[in-house]
């Protein structure tokens, strides 16, 4: 199923790997479900890069995008009924399913741990102050072996000299897209740009 070995071995969820893949797999399919068999390969990567907690990071990486197939009405039920950002409302599964979606993975798979849940919230729109998981996973997703748009190498080659740096020139990239694109851009974007930006001239 997947090329990765690894153990967990630090009760930061109720199950194994294996349980958890399976849990994953049955949430997301196809293409989605090999994306995020990528995404968690390159977050082991860059966790043991940078001296991070492997596990999390395989872990977070797993769930990035459990909920991304779920329909509009899941997500709105969650906002609605967790009296989540009213804002939300007004964006859709690009900013949802991270964002929400770590409230239907605490839910459906009793995961509590802030972290690994707060990687999955800010995977979409960042953060001003992200964890090392949460720069692992937010450019595991964007930097993985099966992308391939304009760009990607710079970000890989960035990434691999300097994890913060990375995470400014997607925060960078993807605010450029949604402008060039004529897209709303969801504010706490805005706010993650403004702190990381910098980081690009340290």
């Amino acid at each position: 199923m997947s090329k990765v070995e690894l153990t967990y071995e630090n009760n930061y969820i109720p199950m194994n790997r294996e349980e958890l893949v399976a849990a994953v797999q049955k949430s997301v399919q196809g293409p989605r479900f090999d994306h995020i068999l990528r995404v968690e390969q390159k977050a082991i990567e860059l966790a043991k890069q940078n001296d991070a907690d492997v596990e999390k990071a395989s872990i977070a990486a797993l769930l990035h995008d459990y909920a991304k197939n779920r329909p509009d009405s899941e997500f709105i039920g969650y906002i609605n009924k967790l009296q989540l950002d009213p804002i939300l409302l007004d964006y859709g599964n690009a900013i949802w399913h991270g964002v929400v979606g770590a409230e239907i993975v605490k839910n459906e798979l009793k995961i509590q741990d802030e972290e690994i849940l707060n990687a999955i919230r800010r995977h979409t729109v960042g953060a001003p102050y992200m964890t090392l998981i949460d720069q692992i996973v937010f450019m595991a997703d964007y930097i993985e072996d099966g992308r391939d748009f304009d760009g990607v190498q710079q970000a890989r080659i960035i990434t691999e000299q300097s994890l913060p740096k990375g995470v400014a020139l997607q925060m960078k990239n993807t605010l450029a897209y949604l402008v060039a694109n004529n897209r709303p851009v969801f504010p706490a974007t805005i706010d993650s740009y403004n702190a990381w930006i910098a980081k690009l001239n340290d």
